[in-house]
């Protein structure tokens, strides 16, 4: 992934690499027109794509009177086929919503009828009997529920990454580290310029800029709306403990939230949360011992096995809220050529390839020509995973490439050449590195592998100690003083 650019003029040009822009992105690259996708980060998937649940949602928590609610549905039914072609971790695990008493199953029998208007498939009312047959370590005090098997888990980053690769795969030109910082609209053209000078020039923008989607909006001189960073914390528990549930576990939500959920990961491993908290800065992603308390309370109303014991790491995400809640997708009334992007919270990970669909139309409306191309490949390749691999089919890995066969993180069991694979892939940062592989996700958070990490990056990409970042820019991870003394 680099970041530079030419003058050449792009057809549409996306700006943010998050689940929404990437998904735009990929589906534009099916077209005959030449597109960019513009990040301000190092890598995609570092802003609001890479903290959060991590749910495929089952279609009855919002009103059908919703765009968002709407999209919902339609992107959950894409998701078998995205996962055969882009190879991301996914499973189908299904959702289940526990009433505690009598008076919540009222609620539950609100969301029953919501899921059979939105089309939801397969959703259920459930017994006490039949929850508990469903989900064993449910609390025994649940007296009922709802079951909506199409709900699923993800790993966010992996699918960025898999959409952007496919994206780029199929022509799609991505710059990074270009925070847009200056626009101007002139005989059909935009000119878009970064902090650091660089310029794009581009005939569509579409603005999917998360948390300053607002921001961006008024450098382009478009609609004026203000983004509110939500706060979410999340605590991540061993893939050891006893807690760990075969589905998605939901409270009954209230006005403000969905509650604090227990999920279990695609990976193995269980998040509890998230809160929900309305902050005005939108770099804050601090976490507070305030919140555990009151998190795993929660927790344990549903799974009383639930223990701080097992917690190995805290983090927090911000979801970028409009008034309303809805998604706000649509062509400016302001700006020809410009589309909004906007307030793409939960459940929008869900929604993201419908609404990658519906920005394509509103873009043919626009007067954007889309002609198919005959040499589209949807599939990219997937990397051997050795933690999923039984022993005959590691010891032909390792034959075939012996860095298959040197663990360099113990806790997650991801191999050297797995770890190469995301360097050569474009990913060298150790954040990059980690939502690429896992390595460093464990229980030891990285204690062991990464300074073995460092020295492959260093020795892939020639870099030096001082160049290593976590996550680029100015997360320099060994202290340029510290590196003198080791030459």
């Amino acid at each position: 992934m680099s970041g530079s650019q030419s003058r050449e003029v792009y057809d549409l040009t996306v700006i943010g690499a998050g689940v929404s822009g990437a998904a735009v992105a990929r589906r534009l690259s099916m077209y005959d027109i030449k597109v960019a996708l513009l990040e301000k980060e190092t890598d995609v998937s570092f802003g609001t794509s890479k903290a959060n649940s991590g749910i495929i949602h089952g279609g009855f928590h919002h009103d059908p009177t919703l765009l968002k609610a709407r999209l919902e549905l339609q992107g959950n039914l894409m998701f078998d086929q995205l996962q055969r072609e882009l190879h991301f971790p996914f499973a189908r695990c299904g959702i289940l919503v526990a009433a505690m008493n009598e008076e919540e199953m009222k609620t539950v029998q609100y969301l029953y009828d919501r899921g059979r208007r939105n089309g939801a498939i397969g959703i259920e009312l459930c017994s006490r009997e039949r929850i508990l047959d469903l989900e064993p370590k449910l609390t025994s005090d649940v007296v009922g529920g709802l079951y909506a098997p199409g709900g699923g888990i993800i790993e966010p980053y992996r699918f960025v990454f898999a959409l952007v690769e496919s994206a780029q795969h199929n022509g799609v030109r991505l710059i990074t580290n270009f925070e847009v910082h200056r626009a101007e609209y002139k005989e059909g053209l935009f000119e878009l310029q970064s902090k650091k000078g660089d310029r794009v020039y581009s005939r569509y923008v579409v603005n999917a800029a998360g948390l300053y989607a607002d921001e961006v909006s008024k450098l382009f001189a478009a609609e004026e709306y203000t983004i509110t960073p939500r706060k979410g914390e999340y605590y991540l528990l061993d893939r050891m403990t006893k807690a760990c549930p075969g589905k998605v576990l939901f409270p009954v939500p209230n006005s403000v939230s969905k509650g604090m959920l227990v999920i279990p990961t695609v990976e193995g491993t269980v998040l509890v949360g998230p809160t929900a908290e309305d902050i005005h800065e939108k770099d804050d992603l601090s976490t507070s011992s305030t919140k555990l308390k009151a998190i795993f309370d929660s927790a344990r109303q549903m799974i009383p096995k639930v223990s701080t014991k097992d917690v190995i790491t805290a983090f927090s995400g911000l979801r970028p809220a409009l008034p309303g809640g809805d998604f706000y997708i649509e062509a400016s009334k302001k700006v020809p050529h410009f589309i909004h992007v906007a307030g793409i919270q939960s459940p929008g990970l869900t929604a993201a390839p419908a609404i990658a669909e519906y920005v394509k139309d509103i873009l043919k409306e626009e007067g954007l020509t889309l002609q198919e191309r005959s040499d589209y490949d949807p599939n990219v390749n997937a990397v051997p995973r050795i933690r999923n691999k039984n022993s005959y089919d590691i010891d032909k890995l390792i034959k075939e490439n012996p860095a298959y066969g040197n663990i360099v993180c113990r806790c997650e069991n991801i191999s050297e050449a797995e770890i190469v694979e995301a360097v050569r892939r474009g990913h060298d940062t150790l954040d990059g590195i980690k939502f690429f592989t896992r390595s460093g996700m464990g229980r030891c958070q990285g204690g062991f592998c990464t300074g073995k990490i460092i020295e492959i990056i260093m020795r892939e990409t020639g870099k030096s100690y001082s160049e290593i970042t976590k996550r680029g820019k100015e997360s320099t991870v060994i202290w340029r003083s510290l590196c003198e003394q080791n030459k």
